[in-house]
C-alpha cells in the first residue's frame, strides 16, 4: 500500500497499463515530454518511448479519430483531452462514430477507446478550463462514462477502463488530482467493478448521491449533518452511463429520501435521470420528493464567481433539510456564517 496523489494514482495506473500490453498508446497534446499539463503522465515518455506516449497536434479532432483507427488495427488507444472544454471539436468523433460502430456491425468490431477528460470548476481556471461535459456523452447509447473520485478508485478505474473492449469517458476531477489516500495495486476480480457505485457512508435517514469532485464534499456534509442528529448514507455513482440504479435505489429502499448534487447544470443533468429512474422503482418508498442541488443553468463563470456556482456543504445541507421535509430551516446564509469558526466549506 502506498500513499499517493490521485493524479499519481492515474499515472501508475497508466504505467501499468503501458508495461502490461503493448497494444495500449498514449495520445494527446503535450504529455510526453512535458507530462501533461497536471503532469498525470509525466515520465511515461522517457520510459516507454515517444512511440507509445505520443505528443499529438493541437486538434481534438484528429486525436480520437486517429484513436479510431488504431483500434481497428487492434491497438488500445487513451487519449487526453487536455481540459474539459476542449472536448468539443472531437465530439463528432465520439457520438458519432466511436459510439457506433460496435452497434453498426453487430458486433464485429470493438472499440477499446479510453478518452481521459480532466473536468469541473474549482481551480480559478479561465473559460473553457472548469466545464462538466459528462451529460452530453451518458446520453449517447454506445459509451461507458464513468469519474472516479479518490486516489485508489483513480488508480483501479482507469486500468479496468483501458482493458475494457468498449469506448470509455474517463472523467477526472481536476480540483482533486492533489488528494492524497492510500492505494493498492490489486485489481477487483470482477472487470467491471469500475461502472458499479459503492457505498462510502453508510446511514439511515437520507441518501446522499455524488461523483467525482462532489464525494468529498458529500462526506463532509455527512459528517456536518452527523452533528445535528442527521445519519447520511453517501454513494458515490463512479459510472454515470450506465447508472447503478439497483445500488441507489436499495439504499433508497432503507431511508426513504433522496438528495443528488453535481457541478454539472440542474437541466438534463445525470442527478436528474437518476432522479427519475428512483421516483419510478421507489415511488411508494420515497418519504419526499428526490432533491437535486447542482450548478446553475448558465455558462461557467468567471472565476471569481466560481464557489457562487459550485454545489458547496452549505447547499448540499439545504437539500437535504428539503429531503427531510424541514421546510423552515435555517437558510445557507445562516449557515455561512458558520465558516468563520470551521476554516472550511461550511459549518461542522
Amino acid at each position: 500500500m502506498t500513499t499517493l496523489t490521485l493524479s499519481k494514482a492515474i499515472n501508475t495506473g497508466l504505467h501499468h497499463a503501458l508495461a502490461d500490453d503493448d497494444r495500449v498508446l498514449l495520445l494527446g497534446e503535450d504529455i510526453g515530454r512535458l507530462g501533461g499539463v497536471f503532469r498525470v503522465t509525466d515520465g511515461l515518455q522517457a520510459e516507454f518511448g515517444a512511440d507509445r506516449v505520443v505528443d499529438m497536434p493541437l486538434a481534438e479532432s484528429a486525436i480520437i479519430g486517429a484513436a479510431i483507427g488504431l483500434a481497428f488495427r487492434g491497438f488500445r488507444p487513451v487519449c487526453e483531452i487536455q481540459f474539459d472544454g476542449f472536448i468539443y471539436p472531437g465530439f463528432d468523433q465520439i457520438v458519432a462514430q466511436l459510439a457506433k460502430l460496435h452497434y453498426r456491425t453487430k458486433g464485429a468490431v470493438r472499440m477499446p477507446v479510453t478518452i481521459r477528460v480532466p473536468y469541473g470548476g474549482g481551480i480559478g481556471a479561465v473559460e473553457h478550463h472548469s466545464e462538466s461535459p459528462e451529460a452530453y456523452f451518458a446520453h449517447t447509447a454506445g459509451l461507458r462514462v464513468v469519474t472516479c473520485s479518490d486516489p485508489q478508485d483513480a488508480h483501479t478505474m482507469i486500468r479496468q477502463a483501458i482493458a475494457c473492449d468498449d469506448p470509455v469517458l474517463f472523467f477526472e476531477p481536476k480540483r482533486r488530482y492533489w488528494t492524497k489516500g492510500e492505494v493498492l495495486d490489486d485489481l477487483p476480480a470482477d472487470p467491471l467493478a469500475f461502472t458499479r457505485a459503492r457505498t462510502v457512508r453508510a446511514g439511515t435517514d437520507a441518501t446522499l448521491v455524488a461523483y467525482g469532485p462532489l464525494v468529498q464534499t458529500a462526506l463532509e456534509a455527512a459528517e456536518a449533518a452527523a452533528d445535528e442528529g442527521v445519519d447520511l448514507e453517501v454513494i458515490d455513482l463512479r459510472s454515470l452511463a450506465p447508472l447503478d440504479v439497483d445500488a441507489v435505489a436499495a439504499s433508497v429502499e432503507k431511508t426513504g429520501r433522496l438528495v443528488i448534487t453535481h457541478e454539472a447544470q440542474r437541466s438534463g443533468g445525470v442527478g436528474a435521470e437518476l432522479a427519475a429512474s428512483i421516483t419510478e422503482r421507489c415511488f411508494d418508498l420515497l418519504e419526499e420528493a428526490p432533491v437535486r442541488v447542482t450548478g446553475f443553468d448558465t455558462p461557467y463563470p468567471a472565476s471569481a464567481l466560481e464557489d457562487h456556482f459550485l454545489p458547496d456543504l452549505d447547499r448540499i445541507l439545504d437539500g437535504v433539510d428539503r429531503a427531510l421535509g424541514r421546510r423552515s430551516s435555517a437558510s445557507a446564509v445562516g449557515r455561512a456564517d458558520a465558516r468563520s469558526t470551521t476554516g472550511g466549506e461550511g459549518r461542522r
